[in-house]
């Protein structure tokens, strides 16, 4: 069944500082569906626009500056605010933007829809709009966002969330997987696909697990939680046992394992677990060894417990993950 024919508003926001490429994107992939619906014969459905405090906007750090269409205060109503991705320093990217705050608020509440881009996540969180929901940011600054917006869940490695008619997606890249969904739901399916055939993007991603490096979360002031990360990322070859991590800092197991989740998001066993797996990355990346010798040189001795670890973790098996990130490289084990 075809989508209702009557124009959709597409407002895209232009915060100072935005990322250039999360401003001009949003806006060519909805421009460009137009033009695949009036080569089928059909109406262009969205009227895209830039809008913002200035007539132009100085973005990406001052390199760029963008005309707006509109401002903020000549836009009485649309159908969906797209929030790009900031740059730099994302606690000073948000306090120059504070003033679009209560316009996305308003505009939410008049029944606009708001889609964040990566980390444009930062600039919706702070309009209150995601408390007690989940959202979607890059990968890289999970620990940031947690810190800043204890009240809003992050949804690790997913690439889309949505809730209550507030979208937010993963990190960089990941937006166009966002815009498609956007697409497809204001448009449908066939033209979804004509544009991530345009623009050659996987439409049906989902996870930017295989993407995601775990550094740990230390930006915390438990120093005892910290000796044992620390310990646990010089011997993750060993075999590790929560009691003896425990034992290590003279803390009870129970309060051990409370105070760890409490400032890693991760349990001990997670931790261990996620440890050990981006070990087993950087050699797949790094050197020849078989499937086999990395399970072994990372602390495990069960092929289809290392399998399963490892593919919950990046989304993918150790081979795909192997041969995705080693080209012309390919062994004969399977796992």
């Amino acid at each position: 069944m075809y989508y209702l024919a009557f124009m959709k508003t597409i407002s895209i926001l232009v915060p100072e500082s935005a990322v250039a490429e999360a401003v001009t994107n949003p806006r060519y992939v909805f421009s460009a569906a137009n033009q695949f619906l009036l080569a089928q014969g059909k109406s262009p459905v969205f009227n895209v626009q830039l809008v913002g405090r200035h007539r132009s906007v100085k973005v990406h750090d001052g390199f760029f500056s963008v005309t707006t269409d509109k401002l903020l205060k000549e836009v009485n109503r649309t159908d969906l605010i797209i929030i790009p991705a900031l740059y730099g320093d994302m606690t000073t990217a948000v306090n120059k933007n504070k003033s679009m705050i209560s316009w996305l608020v308003e505009q939410y509440h008049q029944g606009a829809e708001v889609a964040s881009l990566c980390v444009g996540a930062f600039l919706l969180a702070s309009t209150g709009l995601l408390n007690g929901k989940k959202c979607s940011t890059h990968w890289a600054y999970y620990d940031e966002f947690r810190a800043t917006f204890p009240q809003v869940e992050v949804t690790d490695g997913s690439i889309i969330t949505e809730e209550g008619n507030i979208y937010s997606s993963g990190g960089a890249n990941s937006y166009w997987n966002l815009l498609l969904l956007l697409l497809e739901k204001y448009t449908d399916r066939h033209t979804a696909i004509m544009a991530s055939k345009y623009f050659a993007i996987d439409i049906d991603r989902d996870s930017q697990s295989p993407f995601m490096m775990f550094n740990g979360q230390k930006h915390h002031n438990d120093q005892e939680v910290k000796q044992v990360q620390e310990y646990i990322e010089d011997h993750y070859q060993e075999k590790l046992t929560v009691d003896q991590l425990a034992d290590k800092v003279a803390i009870s197991r129970r309060t051990f394992e409370r105070r760890f989740k409490n400032v890693t998001n991760n349990t001990v066993v997670q931790y261990i677990q996620r440890v050990k797996i981006e070990a087993a990355k950087r050699a797949f990346e790094a050197t020849r060894k078989n499937i086999s010798e990395v399970m072994f040189d990372v602390g495990y001795t069960d092929t289809k417990a290392f399998r399963t670890v490892f593919k919950r973790i990046t989304g993918l098996t150790p081979v795909e993950y192997r041969n995705k990130y080693q080209k012309g490289y390919y062994d004969h084990f399977s796992v």
